[in-house]
């Protein structure tokens, strides 16, 4: 663990503003010390009375990672993307038998990448799961978050219709993996009022399968120099729930940043490739030139707030995420399917550009030797879709602790 802290870093770890920050440090709850780059820091022997930095300190990492398989797990995975999950799942000890995609070049990605593994091009409702039953281990699948109809009075299977994930209850159903799990944005869990949530456990539960009580992981906590978050749905066969208990992974010892995602260091053994990127327009690079590293639309001359902002200038709300360039000293902020979109710009820490592919797959954790096919506005998206392969990797890991418990039962 290291010694200090950034002050932006443990804003981050909180789950706070920069503002509220600032509100801790007015009022004493939080008062950092100064470097002498001007940068605000805590010393982490200081704050071993907050949890989430406690966690970090005592963390079983190095335990968990040398957690492996008794034998090999089959695994499917549905809604496969461009293979960040699928990568950190192989990583940690699963065999996939079949991963379901609908995008032509995700497709194309895995299928490159990865020959071996068979990749079903084709809408999943199309495909019957039938003929795995009693043969996986284990099924997963990012099943996008559609609208919802609550018409049924239980809120169950049935009221799922017409949504993506009742074709993973179905998968479900039709080959009753021993676990299963479903990811999907932060978003979900308030998604109308929570009911989505509530019709999505009344599924699990009709299906026989008991639940763990669902978690928001945050990456930064797991490798990813990337302030994404993921809601993690894991769920164990009923027959066998009561015989064993699910742990979720331990925290890494440090957040890391930009810094490490693009030079050599603890993440990756070379500096970022160099490779394709998208360019901004004369005007707004020269607007950009004027952003100071971690700043953003507030930090332009007045004038030029008004002509970069237009109408959105008088509006509401910080608009944290316009004209904003990123910091080498933090995580990158999520990325979305496209590096140069007015309302959510990722410009480069110190250059005046978009983000490149391969810096986008760095801050997903994808390794450089994984290439992604099609246009650059289809592999921007295809990585931007990810679920970062760290944050896989910590997940697998405990669930292949889970499966080594299943297996000794």
């Amino acid at each position: 663990m290291q010694k200090t802290i950034l002050a932006t870093n443990f804003a981050d770890i909180m789950g706070v503003s920069k503002a509220t920050l600032q509100r801790w440090e007015a009022n004493g709850s939080f008062v950092p010390s100064i470097d002498d780059a001007g940068q605000k820091f805590f010393y982490v022997e200081n704050l071993l009375n907050v949890p989430e930095i406690k966690n970090m300190v005592c963390s079983m990492w190095d335990e968990e990672m040398q957690v492996k398989p008794l034998r090999p797990f089959k695994s499917i995975e549905l809604f496969a993307g461009a293979g960040g999950l699928a990568l950190g799942m192989e990583k940690a000890g699963f065999s996939h038998v079949l991963l379901n995609e609908i995008d032509h070049d995700a497709c194309m990605t895995l299928q490159y990448n990865r020959p071996e593994w068979k990749i079903v091009e084709q809408d999943v409702r199309s495909i019957s799961f039938k003929q795995f039953e009693g043969q996986i281990d284990f099924l997963s699948g990012g099943f996008p978050c559609q609208a919802f109809s609550y018409a049924g009075k239980q809120g169950g299977f049935n009221d799922t219709r017409g949504t993506l994930f009742f074709e993973l209850a179905r998968a479900v159903k039709e080959m009753q993996p021993k676990v299963f799990m479903g990811e999907n944005v932060k978003g979900l869990v308030a998604h109308d009022g929570g009911r989505t949530l509530e019709t999505i456990k009344n599924t699990i539960v009709e299906l026989g399968y008991t639940l763990i009580e669902p978690r928001v992981l945050k990456a930064i906590f797991y490798q990813v120099p990337q302030k994404r978050e993921r809601l993690i749905l894991i769920a164990i066969r009923n027959d066998i729930a009561d015989k064993v208990q699910f742990k979720w992974p331990d925290p890494y010892y440090r957040i890391m940043t930009l810094k490490d995602a693009f030079f050599k260091g603890e993440l990756y053994n070379i500096d970022v490739p160099p490779s394709e990127g998208q360019v901004y327009p004369p005007r707004k690079k020269k607007i950009m030139d004027l952003i100071p590293m971690g700043g953003y639309w507030r930090d332009l001359p007045i004038e030029i707030q008004k002509e970069y902002m237009g109408g959105s200038f008088k509006l509401e709300g910080g608009k944290t995420g316009m004209a904003r360039r990123l910091s080498l000293n933090e995580p990158s902020l999520t990325l979305t399917c496209a590096p140069a979109q007015k309302q959510t710009e990722r410009c480069h820490p110190t250059e005046t550009r978009p983000l490149t592919v391969r810096e986008y797959a760095r801050i997903q954790t994808f390794p450089d030797d994984w290439e992604f096919i099609g246009t650059l506005g289809s592999r921007y998206k295809q990585i931007g879709n990810a679920v970062p392969v760290n944050l896989s990797y910590a997940i697998g890991r405990s669930l292949i602790r889970l499966f080594n418990d299943i297996e000794r039962i």
